[in-house]
């Protein structure tokens, strides 16, 4: 006796070997034997062989037509074996009801299962819209298809074009254009990105790049809604000709630097801030644009303005311009450089020049300096500055020696990116140089400054603390945001308040609301600040801009990473020089692009290394390189470079953000790295 019965979804037919109640053992055509219930089982036959009569009822399913077997079946419920005998006109054979029973289960929009064996026709509205989508999927299909062979030819589907940054980056996974692309990806052996990239949807990948970063961060695009700007305050004028002293690329030109002697051997020295505070307000419109910006976001040959142009136009410190600022004047007795006065006031103040580094690094040399040669503007008010900065930062070296921290290392090198028209210059340039310490030290003094008078005035800031936290080394000294007053140990003040950048950082605009207060309310300044102690609004800012300024850090480390690989096409590099920084961790000596060298062997830090490029990937930002030979054992520039590079990496570690355009980040940068250096140096940096 032979059995057609259900296991598992499947219907089988296999020979009875024996019978023990409700239960079989059934040898199949494979030789395989298993155990049948009862209940399972939905034929007996004699004949013919059991694969004989699966192969009969598959020819048989194959031939029956659904429209024919539906209108036969009625509208009530029934099994199989009456319906066969309706449908073929006698006792259906074996074979027969095994091929309806396939065809029947096979077709679930047409006939509803009631039970084992048992059907019931489907109602004719609902399988007229079951067959309507049936034929919908199918035209979706043939359009999926076309789709595919159009990427697969190297074209790029109309309808793709406007949905191209939703399909890589926030796909609709059930969408035929998604399908289309990820068939289309896999059968070509390559990324959605990639084909994407090939057709012409992305223009390159560093559109690739920028188009992730938008997406997830200003979804609505970097245009600024239609705001009214505020018109400059009326102020009295400064009688000072001030100075400023940045990149060549520095549009957001928030401080600046005056000079005046007086009698007596005293010198008043003037920082003035731009003082965008002046015209925005907490809650209006312009305030609610910077406080979801944040902080203008930097990336080599671009950036992103936290604030509309217009006000950047209006409030930039910029030259022949009498502009609207936060000043602070510091009277200096030249005899030992002591503070005998200081004072804070909002002014306009005429500014004479906006001086570049560009222009000057090569004249204002420390030796240059020292001997009075070179012939540059402002040559006495630098030399002077120059003589006080040197002052200031011994000062911050005894107060980092009293926390129990080294003296700074001022031999760092930073790599400056310039781009125009897609070619990428990348130099070196030394930290510490005399116009870097000069506007350095100032703005760490201004910060420091300020920070103490919302604090002595009992009003809120937002600060930048390091050491005396808790836990280990590395988490004591890891740099954090706060709302009162905390030493900075790694830079050696009491107190740091991120105050001299209020065009480019929401804290800093926030730091000068509160300063302002201090300034015109005097002891009543806590009622009257924008910020009262304790508001939880100002905890929700920092919490926004810690978050806000990490996803802009490591987007500018990103394309930092993506112009190294841009200029090494361009000088077709391939043979290189590098340093070992530990392990298997190089860098390359021209540029700032970290590898590792997977199996290399163990060579001291410092050690100058030759490297052939292989390749590399400007999408996924790789690079693959192997050691041609070693060149040098480590000297002390190589060595301190090394360390300096891993400070680097400590510092990412530690949660601060790359260096900026901004001599005074630079230099709190390099001083918490430098604290926290022997925390991080052990921490390995991002590699290819």
């Amino acid at each position: 006796m032979n059995l057609f019965f259900e296991e598992s979804g499947d219907f089988k037919a296999g020979a009875v070997l024996s019978q023990q109640g409700e239960a079989y053992q059934v040898e199949l055509p494979t030789g395989k034997r298993t155990k049948v219930r009862a209940r399972d089982v939905l034929l007996q036959f004699a004949a013919p062989e059991p694969a004989a009569m699966l192969a009969d009822a598959q020819r048989i399913a194959d031939e029956v037509d659904l429209d024919f077997l539906w209108e036969v079946a009625g509208q009530e419920e029934f099994g199989f074996a009456e319906l066969g005998e309706e449908y073929f006109g006698h006792a259906p054979q074996a074979h027969e009801a095994a091929g309806l029973v396939l065809k029947l289960h096979s077709a679930p929009i047409y006939f509803h299962r009631k039970g084992r064996g048992r059907y019931k026709a489907a109602p004719e509205a609902t399988l007229k819209a079951a067959l309507a989508g049936l034929e919908k999927k199918r035209q979706q299909q043939l359009v999926q298809a076309g789709y595919v062979e159009e990427l697969k030819a190297g074209r790029l589907p109309e309808a793709m074009r406007p949905i191209t940054t939703q399909l890589l980056f926030k796909p609709d996974k059930n969408s035929i254009e998604y399908k289309a692309l990820d068939a289309a990806a896999a059968e070509l052996q390559t990324t959605p990105q990639r084909l994407m990239l090939s057709v012409g949807a992305i223009a390159s990948p560093k559109e690739l790049h920028f188009t992730r970063f938008l997406l997830e961060n200003f979804p609505k695009g970097t245009g600024f809604p239609p705001v009214s700007i505020p018109s400059r305050p009326s102020l009295p004028v400064a009688d000072v000709q001030a100075f400023s002293i940045d990149d060549v690329t520095t549009t957001e030109i928030d401080d600046a630097i005056s000079v005046t002697r007086l009698d007596g051997g005293k010198v008043r020295i003037g920082i003035h801030i731009a003082a965008p505070g002046l015209g925005i307000s907490r809650n209006d419109a312009i305030d609610a644009i910077a406080r979801q910006r944040m902080s203008t976001v930097y990336m080599p040959g671009d950036k992103i303005t936290m604030l509309p142009d217009e006000l950047v136009e209006s409030f930039t410190l910029a030259e022949g311009q009498t502009c609207p600022a936060l000043s602070l004047y510091l009277t200096l007795d030249t005899a030992d450089w002591s503070v005998v006065a200081s004072e804070t006031r909002s002014e306009a103040v005429p500014i004479a020049a906006n001086l570049r580094h560009n222009d000057l690094d090569e004249l204002v040399t420390e030796d240059n300096l020292a001997q009075g040669a070179g012939d540059y503007p402002y040559k006495e008010e630098i030399a002077l500055l120059w003589q006080w900065a040197q002052v200031l930062e011994q000062g911050r070296q005894v107060k980092r020696e009293s926390f129990g921290l080294k003296p700074e290392q001022n031999n760092r090198v930073d790599f400056n990116f310039y781009v125009e028209d897609d070619i990428v210059t990348i130099s070196r340039r030394k930290r510490g140089a005399p116009l870097d310490k000069i506007v350095a030290e100032l703005m760490i003094l201004a910060n420091s400054t300020w920070g103490k008078l919302m604090h002595d005035h009992g009003v809120p800031g937002i600060y930048r603390a390091q050491g005396g936290g808790s836990g280990g080394w590395a988490a004591r000294m890891q740099v954090r945001m706060v709302t009162h007053a905390a030493p900075h140990q790694g830079l050696g003040v009491d107190q740091y308040a991120w105050s001299t950048s209020p065009l480019r950082r929401y804290t800093d605009l926030v730091n000068q609301w509160q300063i302002m207060a201090c300034v015109q309310h005097g002891v009543t300044a806590p009622l009257a600040a924008p910020f009262k102690p304790k508001d939880a609004d100002l905890f929700a800012i920092v919490s926004a801009f810690d978050a806000a300024y990490a996803a802009y850090a490591e987007f500018q480390s990103s394309m930092e990473r993506y112009w190294c690989l841009r200029w090494l096409a361009q000088e077709q590099a391939r043979q290189v020089e590098a340093v070992v920084l530990k392990d298997e961790i190089v860098r390359l000596i021209d540029i700032p692009l970290v590898l590792k060298l997977s199996g290399m062997a163990q060579l001291a830090r410092g050690t100058q290394v030759k490297l052939d490029l292989l390749r590399w990937d400007e999408v996924d930002l790789s690079v693959e390189a192997r050691l041609l030979e070693v060149e040098a054992g480590p000297g002390d520039d190589t060595l301190a470079e090394v360390e300096d590079a891993l400070a680097d990496e400590a510092e990412l570690a530690a949660g601060m953000p790359p260096l900026e355009a901004d001599p005074a980040q630079q230099t709190e940068a390099a001083e918490s790295v430098e604290a926290g250096a022997s925390a991080g140096a052990d921490e390995a940096p991002p590699v290819a």
